[in-house]
């Protein structure tokens, strides 16, 4: 008898126990944050998965996901540094890292977390892009731009207990009523700048072709002028050969009759008959008497 009653206390305590768990414990779930109240004022925050005791009608809890969250940024018109108009189409990445600010400023409540990334996120685009001109922002396009958009917004949400992980960009268009008219004008502007780099080209040829040509000329006339050096000392060396060979009376005749037979052998080149009229007193003469003598 007295063991049944004492299973029978058991059991009713068991069973008391069960029925005033939810009252007396708390669990928390992996990747999420359990804030204990005490008459509604935080008094701890455990992040720790586990079964934690509360004491009924005392404390009460709130769980806050520690989850990434993914917030799709409406569009948005943005101007350039240039004043030119574009739409910037973005999403970001999310979570809370201070669970106590983040209940204190928003009451954890997502859609307001939302309204301040997007008022956030919605600056940092403005104030990024607008200190950028088209052509930078459209060259930034991606892992530097997304980063500096980050970086912005999240000096600017801090106080709220979230962070943003990641801005991406979807699409960065231009509007579509001044489409047209932005891609007319891009595409003047580089045949303006290729007009001006082709005119720069040309004339840097044309200053490094003169050069060229003045150059050419200077070397030219150079060459010019010492062959015609060589040449006259050439001359002089050639006569001075002459003077120093024929420079006796026997040296001169001798001379003389070579040249006359080199005259002689001239005259008769060719076919048929030759007539050769000679001066007795020339050296041919004097030779040719001088034999029939």
């Amino acid at each position: 008898m007295k063991n049944f009653v004492f299973k029978s206390a058991l059991i009713f305590v068991a069973a008391f126990i069960v029925l005033l768990s939810p009252f007396l414990f708390y669990v928390v779930g992996y990747n999420e944050y359990a804030a204990l109240f005490k008459f509604g004022k935080i008094v701890s925050v455990s992040d720790n998965p586990g079964i934690k005791i509360k004491i009924p009608g005392v404390h009460t809890v709130q769980y806050i996901t520690k989850r990434l969250h993914l917030y799709d940024i409406p569009r948005s018109g943005v101007i350039t540094k240039d004043k030119k108009s574009m739409i910037a189409d973005n999403y970001v990445t999310w979570r809370v890292v201070d669970p106590v600010k983040y209940i204190q400023t928003l009451n954890a409540i997502e859609a307001r977390a939302r309204e301040r990334i997007e008022a956030a996120v919605y600056n940092a685009v403005k104030n990024v892009i607008s200190s950028m001109t088209q052509d930078e922002v459209i060259e930034a396009r991606g892992g530097r731009l997304s980063t500096e958009i980050a970086e912005a917004s999240n000096s600017d949400i801090g106080m709220y207990g979230i962070a943003i992980v990641q801005t991406e960009i979807k699409a960065l268009d231009l509007p579509n009523d001044n489409k047209a008219a932005v891609y007319e004008r891009m595409i003047s502007e580089r045949q303006n700048i290729a007009a001006s780099f082709t005119a720069e080209g040309s004339s840097e040829a044309q200053k490094i072709r003169n050069r060229t040509d003045r150059e050419a000329a200077v070397k030219l006339a150079g060459a010019k002028q010492s062959a015609d050096v060589i040449i006259a000392d050439g001359e002089v060396q050639y006569m001075r050969i002459l003077q120093s060979a024929y420079d006796t009376p026997e040296k001169a005749e001798f001379y003389n009759f070579l040249r006359s037979l080199d005259a002689l052998k001239k005259s008769f080149a060719g076919k048929g008959e030759k007539i050769i009229m000679l001066d007795k007193n020339s050296e041919i003469g004097k030779m040719i008497y001088g034999f029939g003598e």
